[in-house]
Order: structure tokens, then sequence, then C-alpha cells
């Protein structure tokens, strides 16, 4: 069975006190060499973006807080700037690739891992958040919430 842990946005301008040991403890999961496939997702901000005209998120406008600070390897990046992984790129991918269990780690729970997991699970992909390889740069609380909260959308067994 083909398997893709998919790495979601764990980029410079996502690392801060309570994401940063999270970017070593990412580094070993993918060196383990678990998975058959592996991908990268990496948001891109403008001022052009809902973010930054709605929000006023000057987060990820720069090729410097852009950068993902992982060793990607020869592993494909998608470019994304919704929250959502799960566009046509990415749903290409899944199928060429044959994968049957798609894993999801990275930044932020609430947020870009929150949506991507819903978007996959609402396609019918067979998804699972490893939720101790997720973080928010806004702390535990934020993460745990969107864990219960993902727990009871997409089942409690796709939390791992």
């Amino acid at each position: 069975m083909s398997t893709l842990l998919l790495v979601i946005d764990v980029q410079k301008d996502f690392v801060n006190e309570n994401t940063k040991e999270y970017v070593d403890k990412i580094q070993k999961l993918i060196n383990e060499n678990s998975y058959e496939n592996v991908a990268f997702t990496k948001f891109i901000n403008n001022e052009e973006s809902l973010w930054y005209k709605k929000l006023n998120y000057k987060g990820c406008m720069t090729k410097e807080g852009q950068e993902i600070v992982l060793d990607t390897k020869s592993y494909k990046v998608f470019e994304k700037t919704i929250y959502s992984a799960l566009n046509e790129e990415l749903k290409e991918y899944i199928k060429a690739k044959e994968i049957k269990q798609i894993y999801l780690c990275g930044f932020d729970t609430e947020a870009c891992v929150f949506k991507t997991a819903i978007d996959l699970f609402e396609g019918g992909y067979d998804v699972y958040v490893l939720k101790d390889y997720c973080m928010t740069h806004l702390g535990d609380i934020s993460h745990n919430v969107a864990i219960d909260n993902l727990e009871r959308l997409i089942g409690k067994n796709s939390i791992v």
C-alpha cells in the first residue's frame, strides 16, 4: 500500500517558541523513511491575498519567510496560496503515485493542517493526522482544540 507523508508549511515565518521544537521532530520523521512518498507544501502570501487584505497578515511574503526549514531532499514541493493543500496538482500526484494513505504533519494545526485534513476526508481519501508532529504558532491550547475537533470531524481513528 502506497503512503504519503505530507509535510504542511514548515516555513521560516511559522517557526516560533511554540513550533521550533517540532522542526527537528518532523525532520527525524522524514529521515526514518517510513513512507513511500514524502511531499511538502509551501504557503505563498502577497499583497493581493485575502490574508494580507482582510487579515493584515504579512508573513510568508518574502522568499526568506517562505523558506521551508527542513531538508526537502528531492521531494515534491507544492506551492499554495490558500489554507488547504488539496488542489488539482496534489490530486494528480496522489493518483499518479497510487497513494492509498495520506499522513499529515506540520504547521498550523488549527489552520492549514485542519483544512487539508477535512478536504482530504471529504474527497474520500484515507487521511491521518500525526498529532505529535503538528503544532500551531499559537501553542498547545489551539493545537489541542483543533485535534479534538478533527477527532469529531474525520474520526478518532484518523488521529494518530
